[in-house]
């Protein structure tokens, strides 16, 4: 006998907090916080802006290191150039996506593109950190660089999705991961729902991105630049846009296998021991991860 689908209900809600990073631009932070470190395996999610800029305004995250995990760099509005201690550069701009696996360590530089510095324009993008399992944390850093054209996205009932990573409404996204996780950006019509199969092993939370919704099985609201994380008891998550909405709700729905490691951070290094963070500064102060030159 086939075992009955079970939908997942809400654990909490949390309201994002605003902070700075890098040169002083504006993030919206939904962890980590007061009341969640980490969401295993995920350890932060930032949005950039949304925010017009005037010319010259722009702001970046110049020369700074990486270790022990993934960065996914996903751009709405704006442009941004890229630079790394190997190498490697390239630009990033609307709806393109950037997955770095900093592994074993990586000099890395996320600057906003000369045009776009000059003319300003509207800037919006999201930065989420993925922890590495211990196995992979030394390894060697690499980058997919996927652009817009390329992630699929589906149009049915009122709903729209982005798939970046995993799987939805029948498709699956071109992005190769390291850790198990599903990236979907949703926009739901006022009056339609998504039912998403969610592996009964994941960790999934959402993200409001605009608009307002009614996540879990209880219907809970949540709304622009709240985060919802969800219990791990059943295998789908429903989620809707109520009838009386005036806008969509526009969101990220985020899910992945959680590692089951002891997690050790400073900075923009994770690894699983207090040592190895201070094998990590230390590699970092005597330039063993190099430095951009070019």
């Amino acid at each position: 006998m086939q075992q009955a689908v079970q939908s997942r209900i809400v654990s909490d809600v949390i309201s994002a907090k605003t902070t700075l990073e890098g040169e002083g631009f504006v993030v919206h932070r939904s962890f980590p916080n007061y009341s969640i470190r980490e969401f295993d395996p995920f350890l932060l999610l930032d949005e950039m802006g949304p925010i017009v800029l005037s010319p010259g305004d722009a702001k970046g995250a110049p020369d700074h290191p990486h270790r022990g995990f993934e960065t996914v760099t996903y751009v709405i509005d704006g442009v941004f150039e890229h630079k790394d201690s190997h190498g490697h550069s390239g630009r990033i701009g609307p709806g393109d996506v950037q997955w770095m696996t900093a592994g074993a360590g990586v000099i890395h530089s996320e600057m906003p593109e000369k045009e776009f510095l000059q003319k300003g324009g509207r800037l919006h993008g999201f930065q989420l950190w993925v922890n590495l399992p211990k196995k992979d944390k030394m390894i060697k850093p690499r980058y997919q660089d996927v652009p817009a054209q390329k992630i699929p996205i589906v149009q049915k009932d009122g709903v729209t999705v982005r798939v970046i990573a995993g799987e939805a409404m029948g498709k699956h996204a071109v992005i190769d991961t390291k850790t198990s996780i599903m990236y979907l950006h949703y926009t739901i019509q006022p009056g339609s729902k998504i039912t998403q199969k969610v592996p009964s092993s994941y960790n999934v939370f959402a993200y409001v991105m605009d608009g307002e919704g009614l996540f879990g099985a209880e219907a809970r609201p949540a709304h622009k630049e709240q985060a919802v994380f969800f219990e791990k008891n059943g295998d789908e998550v429903v989620i809707s846009s109520p009838k009386d909405a005036t806008i969509p709700l526009e969101m990220l729905l985020i899910g992945g296998v959680p590692l089951g490691e002891p997690v050790a951070r400073y900075g923009p290094f994770v690894m699983n021991t207090e040592q190895e963070i201070k094998e990590a500064i230390s590699d970092y102060n005597n330039g063993k991860m190099g430095k951009i030159d070019f």
